[in-house]
């Protein structure tokens, strides 16, 4: 079964992968400043129009299809079928060039979708499902100030390794590292 179809749900979500009828959404959360900040290195350039956020999609299913461990998922709001926005594991490149297997956890969510939850349940199913699959260990980071995700990360009990430099992003952020069997010994 390729990956992309595998969908998980529990509790008041379910994770699917993106679908091209997502599109408009997609382009709603990525044109949005106060969410795009949190996203990566500056300069931080709203999505421009559905063409963009199609491109979006695409790479996502490549990326997966490349390597079963880099996933992304819709998280979608059961009782409303809204995509509230999007966790994912994703392949982690260093700034200084070296490649090392790493990968990190994360999550995004539209403005009227926040405050519910749904980024800490969406994360402990992507968790489970990639840890299932064999990832070992993932890292977990945030910019300084992004206060949600850090809430995010400490419910989902994420081990604090500190605030460092970033050795993906400019800059320091709060450092989590997970295990596998940290992660399977608390659930």
């Amino acid at each position: 079964m390729p990956t992309t179809q595998v969908g998980r749900e529990a509790g008041r979500i379910a994770l699917r992968a993106y679908e091209s009828g997502d599109a408009a959404r997609v382009l709603d959360v990525q044109r949005r400043p106060e969410v795009i900040r949190w996203l990566g290195d500056p300069p931080h350039v709203p999505m421009a129009d559905l063409d963009e956020a199609l491109e979006w999609i695409e790479r996502r299913r490549r990326r997966e299809e490349s390597d079963p461990l880099d996933v992304t998922r819709a998280i979608v709001v059961r009782a409303t079928g809204i995509v509230a926005g999007t966790v994912s594991v994703a392949r982690a490149y260093r700034r200084n060039g070296d490649f090392l297997d790493e990968y990190e956890v994360g999550w995004h969510l539209h403005p009227d979708s926040t405050g519910h939850g749904y980024a800490t349940e969406a994360a402990r199913l992507l968790l489970d499902e990639v840890f299932a699959r064999g990832l070992p260990e993932v890292w977990c980071g945030m910019f300084l100030g992004n206060e949600p995700s850090r809430r995010v990360a400490e419910r989902l009990g994420l081990p604090f390794v500190g605030v460092r430099q970033d050795p993906w992003y400019e800059g320091e952020s709060r450092l989590y590292l997970l295990t596998r069997d940290e992660w399977l010994a608390g659930r």
